[in-house]
């Protein structure tokens, strides 16, 4: 049982503040989180040189130390030593609320462990950014992290995620957007989703519809910057529709799938319903049937 009072008087125990920092725009960094910043004796950071122009920008002289994936292990203890002998500490990671999806949240289960105060100092956030402004629902929603690398990996990770009522948050990188767009099309369906790009900086960009039709957007516009994806949940229109493997085309080779649309269109619009079938480029395609 654990108990936290969270400005009660400390006992001599030092607080762990876990600091939100801008995700893009400096202008999102809040007053009391420069203050934090400010009155603690050490920030704790995961990439310290991304931290630093943070806080010259903001004129923070505190002293800062590296805390990431690499070096938890032998940081941690070291971290918790000097809370416990009354030292406040601020986490922070790149951009956003430390502790989601990086190390931090191990250094909190730490703390709390050791009857350390853990204190949170709200701020902006990628993903509940992109789903406000996603247009699907609201109301229930599940963060799922960095999707796996791996085809085999990435197809199990989303059948653990295919029921799930509410609607489904990831981050994706641009360069693999694509690709994990075909293989979110074949085991969810063709959902309404939203690729949301650049939040707060210059080129912030939503990208609405079905995965169908933002596949087709990136094919034509290749993908950058680091994206949030919204997935409308199971249940919702577009997750009615059937997956890949369930769907006429399946059994069919490229030529095939091509020779079924020239029966009424012409080879150009054939391999375009194709290629957006399939989630493949067109080049790729015409390439394909005309070796």
């Amino acid at each position: 049982m654990n108990v936290q009072k969270s400005f009660a008087e400390s006992n001599g125990i030092g607080s762990l503040y876990l600091v939100a920092t801008p995700i893009g725009n400096l202008e999102d960094m809040t007053f009391r989180a420069i203050r934090t910043l400010k009155e603690v004796q050490l920030i704790a950071a995961e990439d310290t040189r991304q931290t630093r122009k943070l806080l010259t920008h903001f004129e923070i002289p505190t002293r800062i130390v590296s805390y990431h994936e690499h070096n938890k292990r032998a940081s941690g203890p070291e971290l918790i030593r000097l809370l416990l002998e009354g030292q406040s500490i601020a986490l922070v990671s790149d951009a956003g609320l430390p502790a989601i999806s990086d190390p931090g949240a191990d250094l909190v289960k730490e703390a709390t462990q050791n009857n350390i105060p853990v204190i949170p100092i709200p701020g902006a956030n990628a993903a509940l950014s992109a789903l406000i402004i996603s247009g699907l629902p609201t109301d229930r929603f599940l963060f799922a992290g960095f999707p796996p690398r791996e085809k085999k990996s990435l197809t199990k990770w989303l059948q653990e995620l295919q029921g799930q009522a509410g609607t489904l948050l990831f981050y994706e990188s641009p360069h693999r957007i694509s690709k994990t767009l075909v293989i979110l099309r074949e085991v969810l369906g063709d959902r309404q989703i939203a690729c949301v790009r650049e939040l707060t900086k210059r080129h912030e960009e939503a990208v609405r519809g079905s995965i169908s039709e933002c596949m087709e957007w990136f094919d034509a516009k290749p993908p950058q910057g680091e994206f949030c994806v919204v997935v409308e949940g199971a249940g919702g229109v577009g997750a009615n529709e059937q997956p890949i493997s369930e769907i006429w085309w399946s059994e069919l080779d490229l030529a095939a799938h091509v020779a079924h649309y020239e029966e009424q269109h012409d080879r150009k619009e054939a391999i375009k319903r194709t290629a957006l079938d399939r989630g493949l480029p067109k080049r790729d395609v015409y390439n394909e049937i005309n070796r």
